[in-house]
C-alpha cells in the first residue's frame, strides 16, 4: 500500500540520524522509534497544522508553536528541510517546509490518527465540523474516518485526497503495528475500516461525482486492502458482455484508471461496447494513454476530451497507432488540436478517422499542415465532412510534401467535383505522393473527373493501386447527410388497425377506433407499428418528426414477429430491430430490451435525423433543429440484410419529413 511506502521513509531518515548524530545503530524499529517519538509527533502536528491552513512554507515563529528546536529541525532535514528565501536585496530569512508536499500530507494524517487514540479531539474538530466553542465527545473510529471522507470530497481542488488516502491507511491494524514506536496503543479497526469502506462505495455510486474524486475514493478502496471493487472492474473488462451493465460516471473513472495502470499496453480502447452516458464516456477518454487502438466513434465528445487524446499522441513512448474519433462534433478547432499532436515527435500514429466530424475546408489546411511535417500517418479518413474542392486543395499540398507518408485517403461524401479531382491527379503525380487507395465514393466527379482519376491508374509514375468512384452524381452535392436522403412512405399493409395513415401514406396518428385496413400477413396485429414501404441499404438518411406524447422510431429487418401480444415484436424489444424512444423529458436507444437514456429539453425540436450506413454497420439517431445536427446515440451492428424505417405510435402522431 501507498502509505507502507511513507513509513518506511519515515523510518529511514531516523535511522540515518540515529547513526550521523548518535553515533549509534539500533535495528529494532520499534525502540527506534520510541526513542525519536517525541519530536516527530512536534513535527507531525506541525504537519497537520500547517496543512490545515494550506502552507507548505513555514517560519520559525511556527515551528516553535510546536515546540520544535531549530536545530532539532536542521538534524531532521531528511524531513523537513530548511531553505532560504530572499525577502528584499538586503535581507534574507530561513523558512522550512517538508521534504515533499505528499510527506507533509502523510505526517499530518499520522496526526490525526494518533490525536484520535490519544482522546484529544480538539485538534480533529477540523474533520469532525464541530463547534469550537464545545468540547468533541468521543466518537467511534468510523465517525472519525467517514466524516474524514466526507471533508476531503467537498473541499476545492482535491487538496485533502492524498492526506485522506493517509488517514484511511495508517488506521490498518498492519500499519499501525509499524508505528508501534510511536503510537500509545494500537486500535482494533477492522469493523470500523468495514463501515467506511461500505461508506466509500456509497459515495461512489451518485453519477455527479467528479472524476479526480472518483479515482482517488477508488484509491482509497485499495489502501484500505479492499479490492473487490478492483476485482469487479477487472472482471467486468475480461468479460464479452460489456455493453450488458450500465455504468455510470464514477465506475467509468475506475475502469479508465484501472486500463491507465495495467502494466502492458491495452491492444483496444472501444468506447461503443461500453453502456454509459454521454459523461461516462468522457470519464473513459483518459485510457487512451495506455492503449494502441483507440475506437472513440459517436461518443458525444468534448474539447477537453480531445485535449486528452492529444496529450496521448504527445507522451513520450506514445503506444497510439491507431484513433477513431469519428462521428464526433471535432469541428475545424478540434483538427487544429489534433493537428498540433501529429507534428510532435512522439506521435506514432498510422490510421486516424474523422469521418463525419462537421469540418470544413479550414480543416484540410491544419491537416494539410501536419502532413508537411514529419509525421508518422499511413491511413486518413475524412469521409462524410463538406471539404468542398477548396478543402482538397488545401489538402492536396500536405500530399505532395516528401514528409507526407499516407497511403490511403478517404474523401468520400465530400461535395468533391470534377475541380477537386484535377488537383488530386495533380498531386499522385508528385514524385513524392505515397499515395494507393483513394477513395471518392458519394461524389460528384462527373465522367471527366473519373476519367482523369482512372487514368493514374494506368501510370506507371503514379503509386494509385485502387480507386473508389462508386454512388456518384449531382445528388452528392447536398449538404452534409442530406445527400443520403430519402423520403419515404408508411406501406398501409403493415398498419396496426388503430393508425390512421395520411398525407399519402408519410403521416401516421394513434386513434382510439380500428382502421378497415384488409387482411394482410404483414400488419402488426397487437403492436401499434408501421413499416416503411421501401427497403434501406447503403447510405440512408431520413427524418421524422412527431408530435404528442411520445414516439418511438426504429429501423427492423423484414421479418419481426407481428402477431403476437407481449413485446416479443415490440421495436428495440429483440435483435431484428433498433429504435429511439422520444418522450417529453427524454430519448433513449433500444436494442434487443437493452436500453441506454439521456434527459432532454421538453422544449426541444421534435425532429429526428436516422442514418444508416449499411456497410459500415452503423446506425445513428440524431435531433434536427435549424439543419443542425445534435447526435443522440450510435448503434454499432453487423447488418445482414436490408432494413426497413418503422413507427410505434402511441398517443402520438409521427411523419415523415420532406428533404430537399
Amino acid at each position: 500500500m501507498y502509505i507502507q511506502m511513507y513509513i518506511h521513509v519515515l523510518l529511514i531518515q531516523t535511522e540515518i540520524k540515529q547513526q550521523k548524530y548518535e553515533n549509534s545503530e539500533e535495528r529494532d524499529s520499534k525502540k527506534l522509534l520510541e526513542s525519536h517519538r517525541k519530536v516527530i509527533l512536534k513535527l507531525a502536528e506541525l504537519a497537520y497544522k500547517q496543512l490545515r491552513k494550506g502552507n507548505i512554507i513555514f517560519n520559525e515563529d511556527d515551528l516553535r508553536e510546536c515546540g520544535i528546536d531549530i536545530t532539532e529541525a536542521s538534524i531532521y532535514s531528511g524531513i523537513c528541510t530548511e531553505v532560504f528565501k530572499v525577502e528584499s536585496i538586503f535581507y534574507e530569512r530561513k523558512v522550512y517546509c517538508f521534504v515533499h508536499l505528499s510527506f507533509q500530507e502523510f505526517m499530518a494524517a499520522f496526526y490525526a490518527f494518533y490525536c484520535y487514540i490519544s482522546n484529544n479531539m480538539e485538534p480533529l474538530q477540523f474533520l469532525l465540523h464541530a463547534e469550537t466553542d464545545r468540547p468533541v465527545q468521543k466518537i467511534t473510529l468510523d465517525v472519525l474516518l467517514k466524516k474524514a471522507v466526507d471533508v476531503a470530497a467537498n473541499h476545492e481542488n482535491g487538496q485533502l485526497d492524498l492526506f485522506l488516502r493517509f488517514l484511511l491507511g495508517v488506521s490498518l491494524e498492519s500499519n499501525q503495528k509499524l508505528l508501534q514506536g510511536l503510537l500509545l496503543h494500537m486500535e482494533n479497526s477492522s469493523e470500523n475500516i468495514s463501515k467506511t469502506i461500505m461508506h466509500i462505495k456509497d459515495q461512489i455510486k451518485p453519477n455527479n461525482l467528479p472524476t479526480d474524486r472518483s479515482i482517488n475514493l477508488f484509491l482509497c478502496l485499495l489502501e484500505m486492502k479492499d479490492q473487490s471493487l478492483y476485482r469487479e472492474i477487472e472482471e467486468f473488462l475480461k468479460s464479452e458482455k460489456l455493453s450488458e451493465q450500465y455504468l455510470s460516471t464514477p465506475e467509468c473513472s475506475s475502469v479508465a484508471y484501472m486500463l491507465q495502470i495495467t502494466k502492458e499496453v491495452v491492444p483496444e480502447l472501444n468506447l461503443s461496447k461500453y453502456n454509459t452516458s454521454k459523461e461516462g464516456y468522457g470519464r473513459l477518454v483518459p485510457a487512451v494513454s495506455n492503449c494502441r487502438k483507440a475506437l472513440m466513434g459517436s461518443s458525444n465528445l468534448n474539447e477537453s476530451s480531445y485535449e486528452i487524446v492529444v496529450s496521448a499522441l504527445q507522451s513520450a513512448n506514445s503506444s497510439l497507432r491507431e484513433l477513431d474519433l469519428s462521428n464526433n462534433e471535432l469541428k475545424d478547432s478540434g483538427v487544429k488540436l489534433l493537428s498540433n499532436g501529429l507534428k510532435n515527435s512522439n506521435c506514432k500514429l498510422l490510421k486516424m478517422r474523422l469521418a463525419l466530424c462537421n469540418l470544413s475546408e479550414q480543416s484540410c489546411e491544419s491537416i494539410a499542415s501536419a502532413l508537411q511535417s514529419l509525421n508518422s500517418l499511413r491511413d486518413l479518413d475524412l469521409s462524410n465532412n463538406d471539404l468542398l474542392d477548396s478543402g482538397v486543395k488545401l489538402l492536396s499540398a500536405g500530399l505532395k510534401s516528401s514528409h507526407c507518408k499516407l497511403e490511403i485517403l478517404k474523401l468520400s461524401g465530400c461535395l468533391v467535383t470534377e475541380k477537386g479531382c484535377s488537383i488530386l491527379a495533380s498531386a499522385l503525380s508528385s514524385d513524392s505522393s505515397h499515395l494507393k487507395h483513394l477513395d471518392l465514393s458519394y461524389n460528384h466527379p462527373g465522367e471527366s473527373g473519373v476519367k482523369m482519376m482512372s487514368s493514374r491508374l494506368e501510370d506507371s509514375n503514379c503509386k494509385l493501386e485502387t480507386l473508389n468512384v462508386d454512388h456518384c452524381g449531382m445528388l452528392r452535392m447536398k449538404l452534409r447527410l442530406k445527400k443520403y436522403a430519402y423520403n419515404l412512405k408508411l406501406d398501409p399493409n403493415t398498419a396496426n388497425q388503430y393508425l390512421l395513415l395520411s398525407e399519402e401514406n408519410r403521416r401516421v396518428t394513434r386513434v382510439d377506433y380500428s382502421v378497415p385496413y384488409p387482411a394482410h400477413s404483414e400488419r402488426f396485429v397487437y403492436q401499434a407499428q408501421v413499416l416503411s414501404t421501401e427497403a434501406l441499404s447503403g447510405r440512408c438518411y431520413f427524418e421524422a418528426e412527431w408530435d404528442g406524447g411520445g414516439a418511438h422510431i426504429g429501423m427492423v429487418y423484414k421479418g419481426i414477429y407481428r402477431k403476437g401480444k407481449d413485446m416479443e415484436g415490440s421495436f428495440g424489444a429483440n435483435d431484428v430491430s433498433w429504435c429511439l424512444s422520444c418522450s417529453k423529458d427524454s430519448d433513449s436507444a433500444y436494442y434487443n430490451r437493452r436500453g441506454n437514456s439521456t434527459r432532454a429539453s421538453p422544449t426541444r425540436s421534435r425532429r429526428v435525423g436516422v442514418y444508416l450506413d449499411h456497410a459500415a454497420g452503423t446506425l445513428s439517431f440524431y435531433r434536427v433543429s435549424s439543419d443542425t445536427l445534435t447526435h443522440l446515440h450510435t448503434f454499432h451492428f453487423t447488418f445482414s440484410e436490408p432494413l426497413y424505417a418503422g413507427f410505434a405510435v402511441y398517443d402520438a402522431t409521427i411523419k415523415f419529413c420532406h428533404i430537399e
